[in-house]
C-alpha cells in the first residue's frame, strides 16, 4: 500500500509536468508579446481580502506565490512525513542513500552559485533557488524517455527533490526573514499547537483542519515570515493514522485530494506569474551577469554533482547502499535532472532577489535548467537502450 500510493503520487507528478511546460512557455511568449504591458498589469492589479480581522492587499502575483504556493508546501511537508515514516523511507538503509544524495545537492550547487557571487552579500541569498528542484518537470521528463527505467530510480529523484526544496524553504526563512511580528508569529504557533491537538483526535472532522491551515497561513502571512513554512508546518500535524478502523489514513487522504489540484493547477498558475521573462536582445545580455551565471552553473553542475558524488561517496564508505535494480548510469540520470529548477527555483528566487535582479535570476534559472535537463534526457535514453538490449539479448 505504502509503495502504490508512492508510485500514485509520481505518476500524478510526471503527467503534470506537461501542463507545467506550457505554462512557462506561455508565460515567456505572452510576455515576449504585444500583449506584455497586459501580462504584467494584470500580474501588479492589487487585490484586497478582508475576512474578519485580517486584512491584506497584495499584488494577484503576490497571492499565488504567498498563498496558493503554500498549499503546494503543505503537500511536499505530507509527502515527505509518509514516505519516512511509512513509505520508501522507512527503513534506515533506504533513507541513508538519498538523504546524503539531498546533502550534495544542497551544499554543492550553493557553493557554485556563491563562487560567483561571494563579493555581493545581497546576493548570497540566491543560494536557496541554487538548491531547489522542479519535480513536476523532472518526473516528466523521465516518464517519457525512460520508461524501462525502474521505480526506486524515481523514488530517489523524488525524495532527493523534496528533501532539498524543504531544505531551500529554511534556507529561505534564515536568510531573507525581514521585521518579524511577534504576536502574529506566536499566534502562528498557538494556532499550529491547537491543529497538533486536533490531530490526536479520531474523527475530527476534515474541515477543522482546513480551518485550521488557513488560520496558521493567516497568521504567517501577518508575520513576516514566509507563508512556505506554514504548509511544511501544519504538514507535519497530519495524523497519519485513519480515522476509523478499516479506513484509509488521514495523511493519504488528503495528499489523493488534494496534490492533483497543486500538480494541474497551483503549480502551473505560479509558473504562468513568475516566468515571464521577455525574450528581447535587452534580456539576452543579462546571462552574463554573476547572478545569472551562477544560477546557471549552479543547476547544471552543482546539483547534479552534488547529487551524484555524495551518492558514490556514501556507497563507497558502506554508510549507504544502491537502490536495488538501479545502474549507477540512472543514478547520474537522476543527479542531473535534479538540476531543473524551474517552478521551484522561480519561487525561491522570487524571494531571494530585489525585483532589479528577478530577470537575471530567470535567465540562470531557464539556462541551467535546460542544460540539466537535456543532459538527463540524453544518459536516460542511453540507459534505457542498455536495458532494452539486455532484456532482448536474455534468455526466456
Amino acid at each position: 500500500m505504502a509503495r502504490r500510493l508512492t508510485l500514485d503520487f509520481l505518476k500524478t507528478e510526471s503527467g503534470a509536468g506537461v501542463v507545467l511546460a506550457l505554462a512557462v512557455a506561455a508565460a515567456v511568449g505572452v510576455a515576449s508579446s504585444p500583449w506584455a504591458s497586459w501580462y504584467f498589469g494584470l500580474l501588479a492589479t492589487p487585490i484586497p481580502v478582508r475576512i474578519a480581522d485580517f486584512a491584506q492587499t497584495r499584488s494577484l502575483a503576490s497571492w499565488v506565490a504567498d498563498g496558493l504556493m503554500a498549499i503546494f508546501f503543505l503537500v511536499v511537508g505530507m509527502e515527505i512525513k509518509f514516505e519516512v515514516l511509512r513509505g520508501e523511507l522507512a527503513s534506515p538503509r533506504r533513507l541513508a542513500l538519498p538523504a546524503f544524495a539531498a546533502a550534495g545537492g544542497l551544499i554543492v550547487p550553493g557553493l557554485c552559485y556563491l563562487v560567483l557571487n561571494f563579493h555581493s552579500p545581497g546576493e548570497l541569498r540566491g543560494w536557496s533557488a541554487a538548491t531547489a528542484t522542479d519535480i513536476a518537470l523532472a518526473l516528466a521528463v523521465l516518464a517519457v524517455v525512460g520508461p524501462r527505467i525502474p521505480s526506486a530510480v524515481r523514488v530517489f529523484l523524488l525524495t532527493v527533490a523534496l528533501a532539498d526544496n524543504l531544505a531551500a524553504v529554511g534556507l529561505t526563512a534564515l536568510m531573507f526573514a525581514g521585521k518579524v511580528h511577534a504576536e502574529a508569529l506566536a499566534g502562528a504557533g498557538l494556532s499550529l499547537a491547537v491543529l497538533a491537538l486536533l490531530s490526536r483526535w479520531r474523527r475530527a472532522p476534515f474541515l477543522f483542519y482546513a480551518v485550521g491551515f488557513a488560520v496558521v497561513w493567516a497568521f504567517t502571512l501577518d508575520s513576516g515570515v514566509g507563508t512556505s513554512l506554514a504548509g511544511v508546518a501544519c504538514a507535519m500535524v497530519v495524523p497519519v493514522g485513519a480515522r476509523r478502523v478499516g479506513q484509509e489514513s488521514v495523511l493519504k487522504y488528503f495528499m489523493d485530494s488534494i496534490h492533483p489540484y497543486v500538480a494541474y493547477a497551483v503549480l502551473p498558475l505560479f509558473a504562468f506569474t513568475a516566468a515571464g521573462l521577455p525574450i528581447s536582445p535587452v534580456a539576452s545580455h543579462l546571462v552574463t551577469s554573476p547572478i545569472s551565471l551562477g544560477l546557471l552553473l549552479a543547476l547544471a553542475v552543482g546539483k547534479p554533482l552534488g547529487v551524484f558524488g555524495f551518492s558514490g561517496l556514501a556507497a563507497f564508505a558502506r554508510l549507504a547502499r544502491r537502490p536495488t535494480g538501479a545502474t549507477w548510469l540512472e543514478l547520474f540520470g537522476a543527479a542531473l535532472l535534479c538540476g531543473v529548477g524551474v517552478t521551484a527555483s522561480l519561487f525561491f528566487g522570487r524571494m531571494s532577489f530585489a525585483s532589479r535582479d528577478v530577470d537575471q535570476a530567470r535567465l540562470g534559472i531557464f539556462a541551467g535548467s535546460l542544460v540539466a535537463m537535456l543532459a538527463g534526457a540524453a544518459v536516460f535514453i542511453g540507459a534505457n537502450a542498455r536495458r532494452r538490449d539486455r532484456d532482448e539479448t536474455e534468455p526466456r
